[in-house]
């Protein structure tokens, strides 16, 4: 199911909507990160088309006139690949591809195909191939429409449905393979998880391209790959870190992403383990990043959906704002910081006087690829797993006023 990208790049063309749940401003948010997924796909965008809708077009997702702008862009300017900012159904799809006669795809199937571009392991591979089984399997009708075209006659008498058929109970099998799969290698790695002992457990959490794993190499001193485009990291990676004296397994995630696929969280649930079984969190966030907020919300929604009833809440849970030295704004509307400053980045002493600082939970600003602010860092981070180390090793008080001393 995986298979390698020609290194060509695609001409691709957007296409989203604006409705009564999704604003003007929401949908050009959603393009831009579509945008930024097709460039780590190996597309260049080179057109994007929206339209107001009520709702979606049931057969065609779009207006049958904008469909007709799509095409005649699309025809006039080379262009090979449009991708729908929402998924298509089925029908949606077959219908779309017949009008426009080129490749269509929609945000799940590209989510999928960075994913299998990604993948390193053979579990990451594994999840991700029976994410893309799971997504063709409704599809399969539209990879046999050159049956339509056949008349009747000797030898040509239903051969369609039959191929067609065939090929679903052969990715049924395939995605039941898979499962199986998985379900051993999640065996292997709970074993894992239990030889760790009773070491505290930190999990880097947020959304995708954050500097997750920036913040990894330089706390771990490790070479987890790092780079500027989204879902960089599939793996789950476990490092032992040392601050001061006490030791903790610090493990760096998969990124989260709104609008993620169904068959991709289903998928990677097993990987998601790590978050769940953590002892803290540190929710990385990239304040330079114009909607912030909505990515704290949607890492926060796929916690809750992740975590056992009741249990997202009672977890601690570090905020680390990274990427401050990459921050710019013409004002800060606070109380606090009511003087202009131009595109000059704030100062640590401005974000711990903003209202960011002033949230519930325990939250440090930084810049992980200029390490700036690391020692306030690891020194916050040290208090929260000294709590719950001194739980689980209460003999070792000692140990803890013996270095806090030299310390």
């Amino acid at each position: 199911m995986i298979e390698k990208r020609d290194s060509k790049i695609e001409n691709v063309a957007l296409v989203g909507v604006i409705t009564r749940e999704q604003d003007e401003d929401k949908s050009k948010e959603y393009l831009d990160e579509l945008e930024f997924l097709t460039y780590t796909a190996g597309g260049e965008v080179v057109k994007r088309f929206t339209q107001r809708l009520e709702f979606p077009n049931p057969k065609t997702f779009i207006g049958m006139g904008k469909l007709d702008e799509v095409k005649n862009f699309i025809d006039n300017n080379g262009v090979e690949t449009v991708i729908f900012d929402d998924e298509l159904n089925p029908a949606q799809l077959r219908n779309i591809e017949k009008i426009l006669n080129c490749k269509v795809l929609d945000r799940t199937n590209l989510i999928l195909d960075i994913f299998a571009q990604r993948a390193q392991t053979s579990y990451a591979r594994t999840q991700v191939e029976l994410a893309q089984c799971q997504y063709l399997l409704p599809r399969l009708t539209r990879m046999w429409t050159h049956l339509e075209r056949q008349k009747g006659g000797i030898g040509l008498r239903g051969p369609g449905e039959t191929e067609i058929e065939t090929d679903r109970r052969i990715i049924r099998d395939k995605i039941s393979l898979l499962k199986k799969k998985l379900q051993k290698i999640d065996r292997q790695m709970s074993v894992q998880r239990m030889n760790r002992g009773k070491m505290v457990r930190v999990a880097l959490v947020g959304y995708t391209n954050v500097g997750k794993s920036t913040l990894m190499n330089v706390i771990s001193k490790s070479d987890v790959f790092a780079e500027n485009k989204l879902f960089a990291t599939l793996d789950t990676t476990v490092r032992k870190v040392v601050i001061r004296n006490i030791p903790f397994l610090l493990t760096d995630t998969v990124g989260f992403i709104r609008k993620l696929p169904t068959q991709l969280v289903e998928s990677f649930k097993s990987t998601l383990d790590e978050v769940r079984e953590a002892d803290l969190l540190l929710h990385v966030v990239d304040i330079s990043h114009s909607n912030f907020e909505d990515h704290i919300d949607s890492v926060n929604k796929i916690i809750s959906e992740i975590s056992p009833k009741g249990e997202e809440s009672e977890k601690p849970t570090i905020m680390v704002f990274n990427k401050i030295d990459a921050f710019s704004h013409e004002k800060i509307e606070e109380d606090d910081l009511i003087t202009e400053k131009g595109k000059i980045h704030y100062s640590l002493e401005d974000w711990k006087k903003s209202w960011f600082a002033k949230m519930g939970k325990r939250c440090v600003f930084i810049s992980a690829l200029n390490k700036e602010n690391l020692d306030e860092f690891k020194s916050i981070v040290f208090e929260e797993v000294k709590k719950i180390h001194m739980t689980r090793f209460p003999y070792n008080d000692f140990l803890y006023q013996e270095y806090e001393e030299g310390n």
